[in-house]
């Protein structure tokens, strides 16, 4: 289940949690008559289970349970993507994140998607995550408008405001959750790159971003910043498949498409921005990774 971008709900039967910056993932502890087993998968299915070693205490919380929440990892005291990016796709090791749980959707085979969110919060509450290392549940408050403020001050994401009584429906992006963020951010298919100035051509300088449309992949703006450090540039080349010819649906202008190689549209990033130009280009786009939670099919351009 999705939340939808928008302003902060008021009223009864809201609650509210901080929206962490990071990859949401599926915990699914499963018993098939012997010991018992851990899969962790992204929304998009992927597995991730071997990313993060550190989650393997799950398996003690219960012999049949599926946790839906948020694998940040600190960075400076702040949930950082970036990061979080860097330990995925860098050397093995590294910090240990930590996973935010915010839904319990089945407990001992007993299906919870049409229990009511503060019935299935309430059974959250009672499983022992304080007793596995690395996991918490991700903290409910009752003042939207407080915590907006305080995560404003202190360089968080944003808010998730939550309806009480919301029933959960996986994979669909419901009205009864929504999401307010303090900076704007996009994922973003790539279509092509263009070659570092003065880089001997070996070097990414810039990347071609597009968002699936009505007519196919629309040429959505370049960005630069954040593409410079070796380990981005090193994973780059290895995910970005050179193809003959361009995969958007009409040709990027001429000083974009200029001296551009064309890839495969399957490497979906994350980009902050400062908004969409009158055109359908993001405004100052700044590379924060690679999302291999999100398919290219499932990119959606946000509100902004």
């Amino acid at each position: 289940m999705l939340a939808t971008p928008g302003p902060l709900p008021t009223g009864a039967g809201w609650s509210f949690e901080v929206k962490w910056d990071g990859m949401r993932v599926l915990a699914e502890v499963t018993d098939g008559g012997g010991e018992p087993a851990l899969r962790l998968r992204t929304r998009s299915g992927r597995d991730v289970t071997a990313n993060f070693p550190e989650l393997a205490g799950l398996v003690d919380l219960a012999p049949d349970v599926l946790l839906d929440g948020e694998v940040v990892l600190l960075d400076g005291g702040v949930p950082s993507f970036a990061a979080l990016a860097h330990r995925i796709h860098g050397p093995a090791g590294g910090r240990p994140v930590t996973f935010m749980v915010f839904d319990v959707l089945r407990l001992y085979g007993v299906p919870l998607l049409d229990r009511p969110l503060s019935e299935r919060r309430a059974t959250l509450e009672r499983l022992d995550l304080a007793a596995t290392p690395h996991v918490e549940a991700s903290p409910l408050y009752p003042d939207g408008a407080a915590l907006l403020e305080v995560t404003a001050s202190r360089g968080l994401e944003g808010v998730v405001a939550k309806r009480e009584d919301s029933r959960y429906r996986p994979g669909r992006r419901s009205p009864h959750w929504v999401k307010i963020a303090h900076r704007q951010s996009q994922s973003c298919v790539v279509g092509g790159w263009k070659p570092e100035r003065g880089g001997g051509g070996g070097r990414v300088g810039a990347l071609l971003l597009g968002v699936p449309g009505p007519d196919g992949l629309e040429f959505a703006g370049r960005v630069g910043s954040g593409l410079a450090g070796a380990a981005v540039q090193d994973l780059l080349a290895a995910r970005l498949t050179e193809v003959p010819e361009s995969p958007f649906a009409r040709l990027p202008p001429r000083a974009d498409a200029a001296d551009a190689r064309w890839c495969s549209p399957t490497v979906v990033v994350e980009v902050a921005h400062l908004g969409w130009t009158a055109a359908g280009r993001l405004r100052q786009p700044v590379f924060r990774g690679i999302r291999d939670d999100v398919e290219a099919v499932d990119v959606r351009r946000e509100p902004g």
